[in-house]
């Protein structure tokens, strides 16, 4: 065995157990929202807070943690991320007032933002042999796509089980020891742009940007919150516009102009987007339908919802055999039509127990295939863009996430559609997967 294999096999379950841990973060907290707020006395404005602070900052610094990687080094990059997420983890389990807590939630999102980059970028590194190279993109898409479904399930168990104090706490090992295992196995690898300057402005625009969407989403949610998220969104896509016209100006833009003219990175970007905002959606919709319609508890809810994890995996598994006959795009497309057939199934036998089940795994297979194919066409770029690359496609799927469930919540809350709202919302969910499938097939061989 070569030495650059050994390193991968060491290194990549390390860097794919870094994706599995930060993007756990964005969900497992979220079951445990009640049991905060009650313990700390909090209002209902604390409960949107919490619920968007770390996917808003999360998605709103990943592609400032891109650059951060290409201007000081990927490793280095990634190894004070995973000690910032430690030591702000410790923040969070000892909070005393919602402010802090609330503060901890958003400096988690700042941290995994910083990592997830960095590390993406490492994985490809370390494996350029196109064979090796889909296999480990397929078990970083499959630990990103588990640790999403399987977060409302651990945080529930972890709150019931001790406290909701310990979704914080268990990041603190975790954290350090990636952090020691990172710097002892995996090497350093040359920071691509050295001397690049950070676009602050352009820094400042595209947090605030992502953030107002995501915030203006969870808020669109509630019927009561909805004008006030309808405007915030409007401000969001607007702060886009902005940051887009900044990008054409800057001397050094964040995004570099190169990497918005490579159509792979363009396509991968939307269907990370518009994966996990059928899914996610879809997911929200199941969690909601089987407590109020179908009378599940909250525990059968998410251990129907857990296969979803499962399926997923298995989906990952088989999209790297599909890329060897198919190419990238039409893998893609493969998975969306399993997404939009399961969807489909979900609006038609939604109150059979046996049809969600199988709904669920179908998903979750669907998921996992265009997870691979859309992080593969993301990251096919030039190497000194991979790092920029892997945020991007990254931020894509938190915002399609926020975005998608605030339309597809809507959709099934409206005026005249009472019992028969999730039905809409999830043919809707099936015919825009449906569409991007179609137009997967106009994509060509991107990768």
């Amino acid at each position: 065995m070569t030495s650059g294999r050994r390193a991968a096999d060491l290194g990549v379950p390390l860097l794919c157990a870094v994706q599995f841990v930060d993007v756990l973060g964005v969900t497992s907290a979220t079951t445990a929202i009640p049991a905060m707020v009650a313990e700390l006395a909090a209002g209902p404005a604390v409960v949107v807070a919490l619920a968007t602070a770390y996917a808003a900052i999360f998605g709103g610094f990943l592609v400032v943690g891109s650059r951060l990687g290409d201007r000081y080094g990927s490793r280095r990059v990634l190894l004070l991320g995973l000690v910032l997420f430690a030591g702000v983890s410790v923040l969070g389990g000892t909070a005393a007032t919602a402010v802090q807590l609330v503060a901890a939630r958003a400096l988690q999102g700042l941290a995994a933002a910083v990592s997830i980059p960095s590390a993406l970028s490492l994985l490809l590194h370390l494996t350029p042999d196109p064979r090796r190279r889909t296999t480990a993109i397929a078990a970083w898409s499959a630990a990103g796509a588990a640790a999403g479904a399987a977060g409302f399930l651990l945080g529930g168990l972890l709150t019931d089980g001790w406290s909701w104090r310990a979704i914080f706490w268990i990041n603190v090992p975790v954290g350090l020891a990636l952090a020691v295992l990172i710097a002892w196995l995996v090497a350093p690898v040359r920071a691509t742009a050295p001397t690049a300057r950070l676009d602050g402005a352009g820094s400042v625009l595209l947090v605030s940007a992502v953030v107002a969407l995501v915030a203006g989403a969870a808020l669109c949610e509630r019927s009561a919150t909805r004008p006030a998220g309808v405007a915030v969104v409007l401000l969001g896509a607007a702060l886009v516009a902005v940051f887009v016209a900044h990008q054409r100006r800057a001397t050094d833009p964040l995004v570099p102009a190169r990497a918005a003219r490579v159509p792979t990175l363009r396509a991968g970007a939307g269907l990370s987007f518009v994966n996990t905002a059928t899914t996610s959606a879809s997911s929200v919709l199941l969690t909601l339908h089987l407590q109020e319609r179908l009378g599940a508890s909250p525990t059968e809810a998410g251990l129907r919802l857990l296969p979803l994890s499962l399926a997923v995996v298995a989906g990952s598994a088989v999209a790297r055999p599909l890329t060897r006959r198919l190419t990238a795009a039409d893998v893609a497309g493969v998975g969306l039509l399993a997404v939009a057939a399961a969807n489909g199934s979900l609006a038609l036998l939604h109150d059979s127990r046996p049809a969600v089940s199988a709904g669920v795994v179908l998903m979750g297979i669907g998921l996992g295939i265009v997870s691979v194919a859309a992080t593969r066409i993301g990251t096919t770029v030039p190497e000194p863009l991979a790092s920029t690359a892997s945020g991007i496609v990254n931020a894509a799927a938190q915002v399609g996430t926020a975005l998608g469930t605030a339309a597809f919540l809507m959709v099934a809350a409206l005026p005249g559609s009472a019992g028969t709202g999730a039905a809409l919302a999830w043919a809707a969910i099936a015919a825009l997967a449906l569409a991007t499938a179609a137009g997967c097939r106009r994509l060509g061989p991107l990768a």
